[in-house]
């Protein structure tokens, strides 16, 4: 019988690098998150995004590895001076309830953080009950569409951060 990994090792299986938005494994899980949705709610949103949205600094994607097999993702781009958006989060089936999507968010908001963003939003839909859950526990709240969506299929969210405070050097 398998043991258990115990909460150090799961979170230290795992390896998160940041990858170009074109990377053949952010293009094969995008697509995979692509086919999720088009099963869940009939439509998708293509995962066509331009890949610069996610080039550093104005963005950035993080792909996670599992003994080098690509799991999970996450984006984050800047929407507008001081707003950060959350694009295409998808952890494949096989490594769901491990933690991966909010090691993910934590990297990606402290991305933001850091490049400034007082303000991280982010759209999701109404039936990604784990999803929604993920964003509340982190702090996200419900907000009007930033877009054109069907309120009905689509929740937007947001969280305020506080861009870190850079001590000034004592004279």
């Amino acid at each position: 019988m398998a043991q258990a990994l115990s909460p150090f090792d799961r979170e230290h299986r795992y390896v998160i690098e940041p990858r170009p938005y074109d990377h053949p494994d952010v293009r094969r899980l995008t697509g995979e998150l692509y086919l999720e949705q088009l099963a869940r709610y009939g439509f998708a949103d293509a995962p066509d995004d331009p890949a610069d949205d996610f080039t550093p600094p104005q963005g950035l994607f993080l792909v996670a590895y599992a003994e080098g097999h690509p799991c999970a993702c996450g984006g984050i781009r800047t929407y507008e001076p001081g707003v950060a958006e959350i694009k295409k989060m998808y952890v494949a089936p096989t490594f769901r309830g491990q933690g991966l999507a909010r090691r993910i968010l934590t990297k990606l908001e402290h991305a933001a953080q850091t490049n400034g963003a007082r303000r991280i939003i982010l759209e999701t839909g109404s039936r990604n009950t784990e999803a929604l859950a993920l964003y509340a526990r982190a702090g996200y709240r419900p907000i009007p569409a930033y877009r054109e969506r069907d309120s009905t299929i689509n929740r937007a969210l947001a969280k305020d951060i506080t861009p870190p405070q850079h001590e000034e050097c004592a004279q």
